[in-house]
């Protein structure tokens, strides 16, 4: 297998179990997995079929996204002033009228976005699929970009009539649901090392589907390998009085009857619970994404991010659809993620003087470490995923570098690592997934990203003028 030396590093950042930081360091890369990590005197010996200097960049894991809605780039910047249930009606008509090929090129336009931001493995909740469009395309969409994907196969079945919030011609039959997730795991779950192609499943939310698909779903699942539960939830006190009107409970206690809590179940947004729901939450080891931007731009609150990893909730972080975001930039989202912490409720924050928070004290909620922790590590974990996530011998060849010497990095040298978000965002200068150089230099290596953006132009102009 080819081999290539990355070396004269000027900052590695590991993320492994020790947490190290190796000034002037080295990885060697074998094939699609990393074979060793140390500083470059130490890997000067090793003899490598390609070498490349990568002098004053800073590199580190690749992050993992891990909750998106990637069609949604197609509505980007509409209804910019609504509550959630009001966006989702408005939006929902557009989104009914996807067809495959918007799918497609949808896909590849947040795909390129999250690789350039420092994403190397990401998952997408496709839950409407009108048309005939299939999650086939988004599998195929991330062949063709060289993305380590999650593919959630979503659904929603429960229309207006049926007392659910989307509309009928938006929703499909249940049964086919099942099926057509039972096909598309035998066609591209793949549980081996270093895979590329997963299957999750992911039923939308409380207010879209019926209690029976949730239990279904979570039975299927559980029934093959590695195959993952995702949905929203406790994303809007709306939902909340839903779950209350409909089933006489929470949104966290519909999950647990319908037995959506376990180490096989991670949810997006969870701003919403109480401490009751985190401790559960913590002792199920069910996981949660934080989506601070799209917490932000619809208005919906501070996810406790803190208290939940204190609790011992496994937390990744996601860039959510781009029509709530409306972007897809990790390093954005890291960003957010931490400083929107530092503004959380006083209850979040030590009341005494010089403690975590208040008057005298350090605002120190959530570190930049921890942020990109969540965004490497934890995102891993939320997948499943014991080969990506961090930097060390027999794990994945997923990282990422950035060049120190650019605007908006200059006086940074004393932590170039927190620099990447804290005065960022910034774009990445090299990628590497799956040992495939992905982007050399700042350019995508084999994605010609002009013509996918005139048929990304097109196909929204085609949508919009139905």
């Amino acid at each position: 297998m080819a081999t290539k030396l990355l070396k004269n590093i000027a900052l590695l950042a590991t993320f492994d179990d020790e947490d190290r930081e190796i000034a002037d360091g080295a990885i060697l890369l074998r094939g699609n997995v990393i074979e060793a990590v140390g500083t470059s005197a130490e890997l000067s010996g090793r003899q490598a079929d390609e070498t490349i200097d990568l002098s004053n960049h800073v590199v580190m894991p690749g992050m993992v996204n891990t909750h998106h809605h990637m069609y949604q780039n197609l509505t980007r910047v509409m209804v910019q002033d609504d509550a959630l249930f009001v966006w989702l009606k408005t939006l929902y008509p557009i989104w009914g009228r996807l067809d495959d090929d918007a799918i497609r090129v949808s896909a590849k336009v947040s795909m390129a976005e999250l690789m350039m931001s420092g994403c190397t493995t990401s998952s997408d909740h496709l839950y409407i699929m009108p048309t005939n469009a299939r999650l086939d395309t988004t599998i195929e969409a991330a062949r063709d970009m060289g993305l380590r994907f999650h593919a959630s196969r979503g659904a929603m079945s429960r229309g207006e009539s049926k007392g659910g919030l989307p509309p009928d011609n938006c929703v499909e039959d249940e049964d086919f649901i099942l099926k057509d997730a039972e096909r598309l795991i035998g066609a591209y779950h793949d549980m081996t090392r270093h895979s590329m192609s997963r299957i999750v499943l992911a039923p939308c939310s409380p207010f879209s589907v019926t209690p029976e698909l949730m239990r279904d779903a979570a039975q299927l699942a559980r029934s093959h390998d590695g195959v993952r539960l995702h949905s929203h939830i406790a994303e809007v006190l709306d939902e909340e009085v839903y779950c209350r009107e409909i089933y006489g409970m929470r949104s966290v206690g519909f999950a647990e009857s319908v037995g959506w809590l376990g180490d096989d179940v991670w949810f997006a947004h969870a701003i919403f619970l109480n401490d009751d729901e985190i401790r559960l939450f913590a002792d199920s080891g069910t996981g949660a994404t934080y989506c601070p931007s799209a917490h932000m731009r619809c208005g919906l609150g501070i996810m406790r991010v803190r208290e939940m990893l204190d609790a011992g909730v496994t937390v990744g972080l996601g860039v959510d659809g781009s029509a709530s975001n409306d972007t897809s930039n990790m390093f954005l989202e890291a960003r957010l993620g931490q400083f929107l912490q530092r503004v959380a409720p006083a209850k979040y924050l030590s009341e005494k003087p010089g403690g975590r928070g208040g008057f005298g004290g350090t605002p120190t909620a959530l570190s930049a470490r921890e942020t990109l922790a969540m965004a490497t590590r934890g995102g891993a974990r939320l997948l499943g995923r014991d080969d990506i996530g961090h930097l060390a011998p027999g794990m994945s060849a997923d990282l990422v570098a950035v060049n120190m010497h650019q605007l908006g990095l200059s006086g940074a040298e004393r932590d170039p690592l927190a620099a990447l978000i804290m005065c960022g965002p910034f774009k990445v200068d090299h990628s590497f997934i799956d040992g495939v150089q992905v982007i050399a230099d700042g350019r995508f290596t084999a994605f010609d990203a002009e013509a996918v953006l005139a048929d990304h132009r097109a196909t929204m102009k085609r949508l919009h003028d139905n």
